[in-house]
């Protein structure tokens, strides 16, 4: 019998979490780690773990792109949970977690998707610029941002 696809869904806290939990109709049926900066979450991701076939929850270090010592912290986080977890497929509305997720996944050889937040309305954020190139599915929430060479725009917003 073969197992369910796995999905490691991953971001910040705050916005980019309750963007990617609005996506997790999408992975229905697989198998899911969920990865976010705030520790509490995840009551909430075990208590409704939605059409999932299996759920996971990991906590990593919040930081940003001044506090680098936290950034590393965050990354070798990410690094175990990404080995130890071996998933199939990264999704991430970002932003630094999501990120490395994202090109461990493609060092890995495996899918990534970044759907940028919707609150970056007149540029990309920062870690949505640097996944251009770097994962399988990139895609904005602004018509207007949308590029041949950029995101793509998919005509709705979550």
């Amino acid at each position: 019998m073969t197992q369910p696809p796995h999905v490691l869904a991953i971001a910040s806290a705050g916005g980019h979490w309750v963007q990617l939990r609005r996506l997790s109709p999408a992975w229905a049926g697989c198998r899911v780690t969920y990865v976010s900066t705030d520790p509490q979450l995840r009551s909430s991701v075990l208590a409704d773990p939605g059409d999932a076939a299996e759920v996971r929850f990991y906590a990593v270090k919040d930081a940003n792109r001044w506090q680098k010592l936290r950034l590393m912290v965050s990354l070798l986080q990410i690094i175990w949970i990404m080995l130890r977890s071996r998933p199939d497929v990264v999704i991430t509305t970002g932003a630094a977690p999501g990120f490395f997720a994202l090109r461990l996944a493609s060092w890995m050889g495996k899918r990534a998707a970044w759907i940028d937040s919707i609150a970056n309305a007149e540029t990309l954020s920062l870690s949505g610029q640097m996944a251009g190139g770097r994962c399988d599915l990139w895609l904005t929430q602004w018509e207007n941002l949308a590029d041949p060479d950029g995101p793509s725009y998919s005509g709705s917003v979550i």
